[in-house]
């Protein structure tokens, strides 16, 4: 079965914006950007069970057949070789919802035009891995057969089990068109200019996903290291953090370069501010320097107070065209 990687969810809460607010930049990230889409081919490990194994199962509960809904797994997914498969699958989604902005259309992402190539090979480079650890699930398949049919005992049914999985897990990306075809304004200019509004809608839909997106990740790893940073902990010692507390924020800072849609001013300034902070700063020299790891606790303090403010103020927004004014054109 194929699949498409979801875009980012969008929380429930949204005010309204106008359009003008977002159009500048939404004609930035049109120019700018590429739509990509990411899918891949996964082989099912779960199977309903047929309506007699269903019935068998029922009388247990003194229950009716039609009542429950039960499967079977058919391999055993927490095995080493299985594990190596899906953490290609785990690779590919962290590196495609980093190296992308969400769109506003189902399994569509935006990336950079000049980076084009870069994921293209990226992606071809997790094909090769994800090849290479399904053909080594492959050569362990014979002991994953066995094994399910100890566990499923008269559940087993040899016939639920292709011959091979080579073929059966892989990845593709493509690059489908988000533009109106140009075929269209010569056929029907009236669909071509409704078309071409929905993808300006579109768009600008698409910077307001990104701006929250940011915004809310950015708040997430700020707040995690402000609080591991500030104060004590029971034991009345400094509380203790990873190196991935400030690492991630870092990563975060060259995510937000190389993607930043430069719509939101207050956005941008909040996340220098920080980045000033923890600017020439190893964990190690927050771990030894009492001194030093206070002032970046206030800084960061400072910032996430200040984004806590942005987001209760403007909650997801939503894009609303406004109508034109009599006599415009």
């Amino acid at each position: 079965m194929t699949t498409l990687i979801d875009r980012i969810e969008e929380p429930p809460t949204i005010s309204t914006v106008a359009v003008d607010d977002l159009a500048e930049p939404a004609r930035r990230l049109r120019a700018e950007t590429a739509a990509a889409r990411v899918a891949f081919t996964w082989l099912g490990t779960r199977k309903a069970l047929t309506a007699p194994q269903r019935d068998r199962a029922a009388e247990a509960f003194d229950a009716e057949g039609g009542c429950l809904s039960a499967g079977k797994r058919l391999l055993d997914v927490k095995h080493p070789a299985f594990r190596a498969v899906t953490a290609v699958r785990g690779r590919i989604r962290s590196y495609w919802r980093d190296f992308s902005l969400p769109f506003p259309e189902p399994g569509v992402r935006l990336i950079r035009r000049d980076a084009v190539d870069e994921f293209a090979r990226r992606i071809a480079g997790f094909r090769m891995e994800l090849d290479d650890a399904v053909a080594d699930l492959d050569r362990r398949y014979g002991e994953l057969r066995d094994a399910a049919a100890r566990r499923l005992g008269s559940l087993y049914d040899p016939a639920d089990y292709p011959a091979t999985l080579v073929g059966l897990f892989a990845v593709a990306c493509d690059f489908p068109s988000v533009e109106p075809p140009d075929y269209l304004m010569r056929l029907a200019p009236d669909l071509y200019e409704r078309e071409r509004a929905r993808m300006e809608s579109r768009f600008e839909e698409a910077v307001a996903l990104a701006e929250r997106a940011f915004a809310e990740e950015f708040a997430r790893l700020v707040e995690h290291l402000a609080e591991r940073l500030d104060g004590a902990g029971d034991d009345g010692r400094p509380k203790v953090f990873r190196d991935s507390a400030v690492e991630n924020l870092c990563g975060f800072f060259d995510r937000f370069r190389a993607l930043n849609v430069r719509s939101d001013a207050q956005l941008d300034e909040l996340v220098e501010r920080a980045r000033s902070a923890v600017r020439g700063v190893a964990p190690r020299d927050l771990r030894e320097a009492p001194d030093l790891r206070r002032r970046v606790a206030t800084q960061l303090s400072q910032v996430q107070s200040a984004l806590d403010g942005m987001l209760v103020e403007r909650p997801r927004r939503r894009i609303i065209r406004q109508a034109a004014a009599p006599g415009d054109a």
